[in-house]
């Protein structure tokens, strides 16, 4: 599993989010309930500092992570962090089904 962060994300987190060089940003499951059509979790993004990184990447000198805990999540494809308008999007890309 990898983490992907597009160049339009970074700008969206440092502009509308004010993270700066130097940062970390972990991305983690959460229990959000209701029926959503992705069922009952979903990502949350927190600035913190890793503990037990088990994926991460540096983009622009900001680094993202996903703890060991939080990796099921994905089932080991990888995960893109995007922006679309405003809003960051998060994508799992299919490294093991070929998507």
């Amino acid at each position: 599993m990898k983490l992907i962060v597009t160049p339009a994300a970074v700008s969206c987190f440092k502009k509308e989010w004010g993270f700066r060089e130097g940062d970390s940003i972990r991305i983690f499951v959460r229990y959000s309930g209701g029926m959503s059509p992705q069922g009952p979790f979903s990502l949350g993004i927190i600035s913190d500092t890793p503990i037990q990184a088990a994926a991460s990447t540096v983009a622009e000198q900001i680094t993202f992570y996903m703890e060991q805990n939080d990796i099921w999540y994905t089932e080991g494809e990888d995960l893109q962090i995007d922006c679309e308008g405003e809003d960051i999007v998060f994508r799992i890309c299919g490294t093991q089904h070929g998507s």
